[in-house]
């Protein structure tokens, strides 16, 4: 793992593999360990990059909420440390929200998108509400609690009836955040912008993912990314949820491949 300073936290970042550049976010609360069912056959081609988000796995979360704002500048010191001068970006959830600010910030480092399972809207005022009082709730009566409160939301159905290997995997990584870490994050993404405007101005090739079973960040929210991205290619994973690239692996790789094989060479 290598380690970077971005403001006031220290990032952690895996690379893996040779060729051209794919930086790969992951959902909170998970960390860069969601990636492991696609990262080994994806580093056959390209140099994966495998941040832990502020907060997340082993990032610091630093002062304060964990902005959009800062997790962009973090995804450019890591792109620096690394020498991904331009690169292609995955994000789920969390991921999709921090692409949408680094888009507006540094466009010129993006080559191509890959959004899964995410939205462009902000909260509405109860979720905003429900968020920070979950951040609250979080400090009084430590992580367990939250995550356990969150496992049914964040994988699907099918996953849940079977594959309960793949749960308790999520919740160990889940349990890796602490309490505040988690607070600070959720504050972050309470603050986050809409960026529903923004779709409009990506113009590079993009790829739109959601689980059938995404209950958090249902299909429509990815049509309506679909409508205003131009050009972009939607693909709905069943038996997904919101962490459908972790649940449906066997899927979603191709899907992934197809799409980076695809791209003009830069």
């Amino acid at each position: 793992m290598e380690r970077i300073r971005s403001g006031d936290a220290e990032i952690v970042y895996e690379v893996m593999g040779t060729g051209a550049p794919v930086v790969l976010l992951h959902p909170f609360p998970a960390h860069h360990g969601f990636w492991a069912p696609v990262v080994e056959r994806l580093a056959t081609r390209y140099r994966v990059i495998l941040p832990d988000l502020r907060g997340h796995g082993d990032s610091e979360a630093g002062e304060g909420p964990a902005t959009m704002e800062k997790h962009a500048a973090d995804l450019l010191r890591v792109c620096d440390a690394a020498e991904a001068e331009r690169a292609i970006f995955a994000g789920v959830s969390i991921g999709g929200y921090i692409l949408f600010e680094f888009w507006r910030r540094f466009r010129p480092r993006v080559q191509a998108l890959i959004l899964s399972d995410t939205r462009a809207q902000a909260d509405t005022a109860e979720g905003r509400a429900n968020r920070l009082k979950a951040a609250e709730d979080v400090l009084q009566r430590g992580p367990e609690p939250f995550v356990d409160s969150m496992l049914p939301k964040l994988l699907g159905q099918s996953t849940h009836q079977g594959r309960p290997d793949l749960v308790q995997t999520a919740k160990r990584m889940m349990m890796k955040m602490s309490a505040q870490d988690i607070a600070q994050v959720q504050r972050g993404m309470a603050a986050r912008p809409d960026s529903v405007e923004t779709l409009k101005t990506i113009n590079v090739p993009t790829l739109l993912l959601v689980g059938s079973e995404d209950t958090l960040t249902p299909v429509a929210d990815a049509e309506l990314m679909r409508q205003n991205i131009s050009g972009s290619q939607l693909r709905v994973v069943a038996r997904g949820g919101h962490y459908a690239a972790f649940e449906q692996s066997e899927t979603v790789l191709p899907l992934l491949r197809q799409f980076l094989d695809g791209l003009p060479a830069h």
